[in-house]
């Protein structure tokens, strides 16, 4: 069996160890860079898996993480930040990570082999029909993965499938593949780098797409954030007097009036009833605020 990409050196490498401390670091540097072209190839499969996911969500569905290692991490990483970014229900994002939270402390080790743990977590999370999957491996051979999915596949999920080589196994059972295919890793197998660059954009951009769908970006703001502290309350008075072009005094008293929710209080800025009739016109315009700020002006022009 030939070498994977992941696993191969980069010939770039060869004397590092000799070189001056800015000459290793250009090269690392470099090396990123070119980690993260990789995933500009993938735009079109990263589009419909953005698609598939908010989709999912949209009919109720949840969306679940799966990862081993470094991989774990990345997707870690994307899926806390949903709620808090998007306002999206933490109840509706699984994160499995092979080895459990206790893997957090120690990366290295057998976790990623065990494919009785991978089945067993996707029935734990009482995961079926309607919801999501999106697996993560560098070498896209990850067994904790691979066993993920097919557990997942029985169940009925859909598959989203990422990896750095392509032509895996990862790949053979995915709704959407997405091949991050990274140049060989400065140390060669550790897919900490360029591997895991690559897939944290690839995440960045799938997730953020997927918001878009849903309605939660705006002009660039994100108008489902959830506002549960002192920075976030006042990101979110900025953003409605932004949109709404009023005073953020004034942007704060529609935030209170709305219960925190930063559409609705866009909504009685631009001349909404009540917090009732701005809920009532986000809901029928499937919480997208452009579409629902048209019927508002339209419905007050018509008066």
């Amino acid at each position: 069996m030939g070498t994977t990409r992941t696993e191969q050196r980069n010939d770039k490498a060869s004397g590092l160890d000799e070189r001056s401390p800015e000459d290793v670091l250009r090269l690392l540097h470099d090396a990123q860079i070119e980690a993260a072209a990789s995933v500009a190839r993938a735009t079109s499969s990263i589009a419909k898996a953005a698609l598939l996911a908010a989709d999912t969500l949209r009919a109720g569905g949840r969306l679940a993480y799966a990862a081993a290692g470094s991989s774990g991490l990345m997707a870690l990483a994307d899926a806390l930040e949903l709620p808090g970014t998007y306002g999206i229900d933490p109840d509706r994002i699984v994160i499995l990570l092979a080895g459990g939270v206790s893997s957090l402390s120690r990366l290295a080790g057998t976790y990623e082999d065990d494919t009785t743990q991978a089945a067993s977590d996707i029935t734990a999370a009482g995961l079926g029909q309607g919801d999501c999957l999106i697996a993560i491996s560098a070498s896209g051979t990850t067994p904790y993965a691979l066993a993920a999915i097919d557990e997942a596949k029985k169940r009925g999920l859909k598959i989203i499938s990422i990896a750095n080589n392509p032509d895996v196994p990862l790949f053979q059972r995915a709704d959407v593949a997405i091949t991050l295919e990274t140049p060989p890793e400065m140390v060669a197998g550790s897919t900490r780098m360029g591997a895991g660059t690559a897939q944290k954009i690839a995440l960045n951009l799938l997730s953020t797409l997927m918001a878009v769908h849903l309605g939660h970006v705006h002009d660039g703001y994100m108008v489902n954030l959830t506002a549960d502290n002192i920075k976030l309350r006042e990101r979110a008075a900025r953003i409605v007097s932004a949109i709404s072009a009023c005073d953020i005094t004034d942007a704060a008293k529609l935030l209170e009036a709305s219960g925190g929710s930063v559409k609705s209080a866009i909504l009685l800025a631009a001349g909404a009833a009540n917090v009732e009739k701005a809920s009532e016109i986000l809901e029928s315009n499937q919480q997208r605020l452009r579409p629902a700020l048209s019927e508002l002006k339209g419905s007050l022009g018509s008066r």
